[in-house]
């Protein structure tokens, strides 16, 4: 397989979104964020999901040069993205937020009119290496259901969670939606023409499935059957009720677009200082010591903190770079040609 060379991805990626009319720094923040995602391990997030963030900028689903605005107040600020790129505005609120949280314990963050934030976990890592404890999610339209139910019920509604794990510690972040698996490795799997794990997703008459094109026009199962339904609940909660207005209820229960995530939600940032909120060397000691009793409790090698693996991954791809396969190489190679901006040549050849 092919290797790439991190700032030659970013870069093509960055041209690329160009020429829909993004703006060189949004458009530079757009591609690092999605070769990040690559980078953690997170590829169904990652670059393959630039086609269609293209195709949603050429329909108006998602705005180049949108009028991002933001209302501050003490402990709770709404920003509305303006159908801005979900890495955009994600950023924004990153950019505002955490300088702020130098000086305050807690901030929540309701934001609407967002593209899809794609990877939720490279922000609450952000947020964690900044030393803050950071809970995100973000709403999607329904495609849960549990077996029997004759449409979906809900959103899969994405979170993320982010926090410091001490001192020469990776943070600890985990990226997970409330289905057994993310739409995004369904849809990945129908492109490649497999079929996906029994238990992830019905087909449309609410029956087990394992052929992904059924799963894709189908719903999805959620994880730890009626456990992830009250998980995906609890984001619709904080997500979209809390920061719903007259104008978001107009349109609650839109369908899922087939070709991807659909742009226009709302998604909450829940932000806590560890050092302002409680006895900050207490907590350091206390996420010192049940780390350490975690990693002790593996039979034959040290459990894994959740971003370890990630974090390797990434080391290990700046140094030598990152590899696309099969049908995700040629959708890349097939964007840049229709957008006259060629796919980077390979810096290597794996092994």
């Amino acid at each position: 397989m092919n290797l790439y060379a991190i700032d030659r991805l970013t870069d093509w990626a960055a041209r690329v979104l160009d020429t829909a009319g993004v703006p060189a720094p949004d458009a530079q923040v757009t591609a690092r964020l999605l070769v990040r995602s690559d980078l953690r391990g997170y590829r169904t997030h990652g670059l393959v999901r630039l086609p269609s963030y293209m195709d949603k900028l050429g329909s108006g689903e998602c705005r180049a040069r949108p009028d991002f605005r933001m209302e501050s107040g003490a402990m709770l600020w709404s920003a509305d993205a303006d159908l801005a790129l979900g890495q955009v505005a994600a950023q924004r609120v990153l950019d505002a937020a955490l300088p702020a949280m130098r000086g305050q314990p807690l901030l929540f963050v309701k934001l609407n009119n967002a593209g899809h934030l794609g990877a939720l976990g490279v922000f609450a890592l952000a947020a964690a290496e900044a030393g803050l404890m950071c809970l995100l999610g973000q709403r999607t339209p329904p495609m849960l259901a549990l077996p029997g139910f004759r449409r979906p019920a809900i959103g899969h509604n994405p979170f993320a969670f982010g926090c410091p794990a001490g001192a020469g510690q990776e943070p600890l972040v985990f990226d997970m939606a409330c289905s057994v698996a993310a739409r995004g490795h369904i849809l990945m799997a129908a492109r490649e023409g497999q079929e996906i794990p029994s238990g992830w997703a019905l087909d449309d008459q609410g029956r087990p499935t394992t052929d992904a094109q059924a799963a894709a026009d189908g719903m999805l199962q959620p994880a730890g059957g009626y456990k992830g339904m009250g998980l995906a609940m609890m984001i619709e909660c904080l997500a979209a009720a809390l920061p719903a207005t007259p104008s978001s209820n107009s349109n609650i229960l839109m369908e899922m677009p087939k070709d991807g995530a659909m742009g226009g939600q709302s998604a909450f940032f829940f932000f806590i200082n560890p050092e302002l909120a409680g006895d900050a060397a207490a907590f350091r000691a206390y996420m010192e010591n049940w780390i350490g009793h975690y990693r002790g409790s593996g039979r034959q090698e040290p459990a894994r903190i959740p971003g370890e693996r990630g974090a390797r991954a990434e080391r290990a791809g700046r140094a030598a770079g990152l590899s696309y396969g099969g049908a995700a190489e040629q959708a890349l190679q097939r964007l840049g040609e229709r957008h006259g901006i060629a796919f980077p040549p390979a810096s290597a050849t794996e092994a």
